[in-house]
């Protein structure tokens, strides 16, 4: 856990600050912390050639000191300030020396949150988040404000505050691995999707996961909102003991409340802003589940936070869907070829094949998260006809979904798509779905989902094509 006194600790000039972890948020706050006078240093565990050029070079101009290959030096019992980079475990055992030391130990958000006197919208859950955290940007856009959008996604808060832009208020999708170094962060509204089984390589179990979703509402007071998911019984339940002080609003088919977004065949219907409000999402791209959700909670979360109706309506029609989340990428003949890369676990594979009509040649696998694959076999007796598997887990899948429905498994992408190919016929889906981490094979999910975009493009010259979106 972070220490209590990380919530008191401010940078003053001269502080001896270390930074863990040289990627984008981690070399954000080396930016922020240099610019505020501190004197800091920076041990990063990959190997030197691993660090990209321009960052190397920018600590050499900066006469910033820093190792690289691992985690060994009095940096970790002599800094005043520890800012950990989210991908950075916290049972380091770096880490337990700064702790016995007496150390604050903080993460980029929980840096930068302290500077921000202006309003913040923060979005997590295990599926969807960065999805909302997008469309609350459009609408607030459309509602006139000047906005930043990022934190997990895309800009570090430390970012934003190194420039020179002001906004009105902030959107930040935030991540379960940043709340666990943000103890004093208290957004004005705090967005939980969903909590189902995901990083279960890095948490003790899903009672220590779910609990970090629910610390961002741990520092809230009476005038703050929480915008839950009142379809999710692991959020109901937790929701009793919440220590947060924020006011309670739900969205969902089941939503109940004085304050809620009531979800019913694809209109939301919004209770406790006066008169209800209907939003028709007919023929809308986020009509369809898991999106209608989404669109729910961020209609809720923008009235909320005082936009009005026209702005919300506006930014609904102005948003696009995200790449390599149920991205349509061609159909020929009569197969649709649909990219959900983004989907890196069980949760999201459940949503993905939940709005699924057609019958489904799943492509899964990749790096296994240890989450368990049996929540799926419902959905995949139900709606598969075939699964194709790649990566590291497709040994462990095989033997959960053999029975189930047909298990084919393939050596690498292009090989995958070909399998589905021939799998399919008139009138199915191809569905790169992978419920698995991208970092056995693949730099990202977003490598993974160009090559299968990629790979489908190709395979389909001599198809007839029957039309792209």
């Amino acid at each position: 856990m972070v220490p209590e006194e990380s919530r008191r600790t401010k940078i003053e000039p001269g502080m001896r600050c270390l930074v863990v972890g040289l990627g984008v948020s981690g070399f954000a706050a080396v930016r922020f912390l240099e610019r505020a006078g501190a004197r800091v240093a920076v041990s990063d565990g990959a190997r030197p050639e691993a660090v990209l050029a321009e960052i190397r070079q920018w600590l050499q101009k900066h006469d910033i000191p820093w190792e690289s290959g691992g985690h060994q030096s009095d940096w970790f019992t002599e800094a005043q300030l520890v800012v950990v980079s989210p991908g950075v475990p916290l049972t380091l055992p770096a880490l337990e020396r700064s702790r016995r030391a007496g150390i604050p130990i903080v993460g980029e958000l929980g840096l930068g949150a302290r500077y921000l006197d202006i309003p913040v919208v923060a979005v997590t859950g295990t599926n969807g988040k960065s999805t909302v955290t997008e469309l609350l940007g459009e609408i607030f856009l459309a509602a006139g404000k000047k906005v930043f959008v990022g934190g997990n996604l895309g800009t570090p808060l430390c970012a934003y505050l190194l420039g020179n832009d002001v906004a009105d208020l902030v959107v930040l999708e935030v991540s379960s691995y940043q709340l666990d170094t943000a103890p004093d962060f208290k957004p004005q509204a705090a967005v939980l999707l969903n909590i189902t089984p995901d990083h279960l390589d890095r948490y003790r179990d899903f009672n220590h996961y779910a609990a970090s979703k629910m610390s961002i509402f741990a520092a809230q007071g009476p005038g703050d909102f929480a915008v839950i998911n009142g379809d999710d019984p692991e959020i109901e339940a937790r929701v009793k003991t919440s220590s947060g002080h924020g006011k309670f609003c739900r969205f969902g088919e089941k939503a109940g409340g004085s304050c809620r977004a009531l979800i019913a065949s694809d209109e939301i219907t919004l209770y406790g802003a006066g008169e209800p409000e209907i939003y028709s999402l007919a023929g809308h791209q986020l009509r369809a589940a898991p999106n209608l959700g989404n669109a729910a909670a961020a209609i809720l979360t923008a009235r909320l936070m005082g936009c009005d109706q026209a702005a919300v309506k506006k930014g609904l029609d102005d948003f696009r869907a995200l790449a390599h989340r149920l991205e349509k990428v061609t159909e020929a003949d009569g197969v649709q070829y649909v990219d959900d890369s983004k989907a890196t676990n069980v949760g999201a594979v459940v949503a993905a094949l939940s709005g699924q009509n057609r019958p489904v040649i799943l492509i899964a696998g990749g790096r296994d998260k240890r989450g368990g694959y049996q929540p799926l076999v419902p959905l995949v007796r139900e709606k598969v006809k075939a699964m194709v598997l790649i990566g590291e887990a497709s040994e462990v899948m095989d033997q959960v979904f053999r029975g189930v429905t047909r298990v084919i498994r393939a050596g690498s992408m292009e090989e995958a798509v070909f399998l589905a190919r021939e799998l399919a016929e008139s009138g199915d889906v191809v569905l790169l779905s992978p419920a698995c981490a991208s970092f056995d094979m693949f730099t990202d999910y977003k490598h993974r989902g160009r090559l299968f975009q990629e790979v489908v493009l190709t395979q389909s010259v001599g198809m007839r094509a029957g039309g792209e979106g």
